[in-house]
């Protein structure tokens, strides 16, 4: 009976991993492609970038560069718009690539203090929410109802006379499904699952070892 309770308790264990799989949270490489340097078109590269993403908390930021090439500095919004690193919120993160997790529901920003990186376009603000938004619900719209048609009355008492004329298809316009709502283009990013998968295989072998 204790055997059993502790198989019981180590897949309840497993149970709750797995849960936290399922909402296991992005994680977004900067820029995708482009990587974290001085774009070749200005700031407006990684705010087009930054758009086309949702983020929420718990999220992971990876930021793609070569050390000493580059480095991270999250700053408030004043010091973002004038590229400065005087009022810094935390340390300069000088080693890359590196991961820095989206903790808080607010608008981040980070600039490269390198030279005039900052002034050339390497920075970077992304608005933060406390959870996924809501795709709100969308209606589909039914499809038109064909009007029958009526055979017309025999006007002779002749088997040809008698004889019903065909109706022809009624014309309708095709269905409609359900509006497909816009969805963003899927992020250059990698999901933390493997490192879920791993520990649920280690914790199942726990548990076979009580079971047996």
């Amino acid at each position: 009976m204790e055997k059993f309770t502790s198989v019981v308790a180590v897949f309840g264990v497993v149970v709750v991993l797995l849960l936290q799989c399922a909402a296991a949270q992005t994680v977004h490489v900067v820029g995708d492609s482009i990587g974290w340097r001085v774009p070749t078109g200005g700031a407006s590269a990684y705010e087009t970038w930054a758009a086309s993403k949702q983020f929420v908390v718990g999220d992971i930021l990876l930021f793609n560069f070569a050390t000493n090439e580059h480095d991270v500095l999250q700053v408030p919004k004043e010091s973002y718009d004038s590229c400065s690193s005087s009022n810094p919120i935390g340390d300069t993160i000088t080693t890359g690539p590196v991961n820095i997790t989206l903790s808080t529901a607010s608008t981040h920003y980070y600039i490269c203090t390198i030279g005039r990186h900052c002034q050339s376009g390497q920075k970077l603000a992304v608005t933060v929410s406390g959870s996924p938004s809501a795709v709100p619900p969308t209606t589909s719209t039914p499809p038109a109802t064909p009007t029958p048609s009526t055979t017309p009355s025999p006007t002779s008492g002749t088997p040809a006379d008698c004889a019903p004329t065909p109706a022809s298809s009624p014309t309708s316009s095709p269905p409609m499904g359900p509006t497909t709502p816009e969805t963003m283009p899927p992020p250059d990013s990698s999901s933390s699952s493997s490192v879920f998968a791993s520990l649920f295989i280690y914790l199942l072998s726990i548990a076979m070892v009580f079971l047996f």
